[in-house]
């Protein structure tokens, strides 16, 4: 299946979604690209069948209304899109599953290999330098901005992130979550050491 017009959409419909973006530095067609990225290479480790795993993995967060779960607005978009563009029935229900289940990082339902994999992509997202990146990015973008503000958000991050190691749904995620926070551990460390 040629991915590019999955793609294009992806990036026209976050693009008219962008008010919904808290920071005007993030945007949801850079997250799921990186979280497209991180399933392709979870599949190549861990198998299941590409197809359903890309194309959960670049719609799983299409869909935004207030006052509505992302995972079923973003279901409801995708379901819709790949019937229009002739994607076989089996195929659009096991991609609007695993959309459905994004949001339940914390499950322990018994979960299909490809929805292990979207679910551990998002997971991955946003944790270790693109982390630390972006809460550099929301510390500068507040008033009197510090570095030990930024310091402070970071630890923040850390701790509130190092536990969610237990909603990785495979050893692959896991070993690279787990990096990750010692990523961010070191950088937290080294940063102790210059600005206190």
């Amino acid at each position: 299946m040629d991915y590019s017009e999955v793609i294009e959409f992806v990036k026209k419909t976050a693009s008219e979604n962008r008010a919904t973006e808290q920071y005007p530095f993030r945007n949801i067609y850079d997250h799921t690209m990186r979280v497209y990225r991180w399933a392709i290479r979870l599949q190549a480790k861990l198998g299941g069948d590409l197809d359903v795993i890309v194309l959960a993995a670049l719609l799983h967060d299409i869909g935004w209304e207030q006052d509505r779960p992302s995972s079923e607005v973003s279901a409801e978009v995708a379901v819709e899109y790949l019937d229009s563009i002739g994607v076989s029935p089996e195929l659009i229900v096991k991609v609007g599953e695993i959309i459905m289940a994004c949001e339940e990082l914390d499950t322990d339902k018994d979960l299909s290999l490809e929805c292990k994999i979207v679910m551990d992509s998002v997971l991955l997202d946003e944790v270790g330098a693109v982390g630390i990146m972006r809460d550099c990015m929301v510390t500068a973008d507040e008033d009197d901005a510090t570095y030990k503000k930024a310091y402070y958000r970071i630890k923040e991050f850390y701790r509130q992130n190092k536990p969610l190691i237990r909603c990785c749904k495979t050893e692959a995620a896991r070993t690279e979550y787990s990096k990750r926070m010692q990523l961010i551990e070191g950088y937290i460390y080294q940063l102790e050491k210059e600005i206190f």
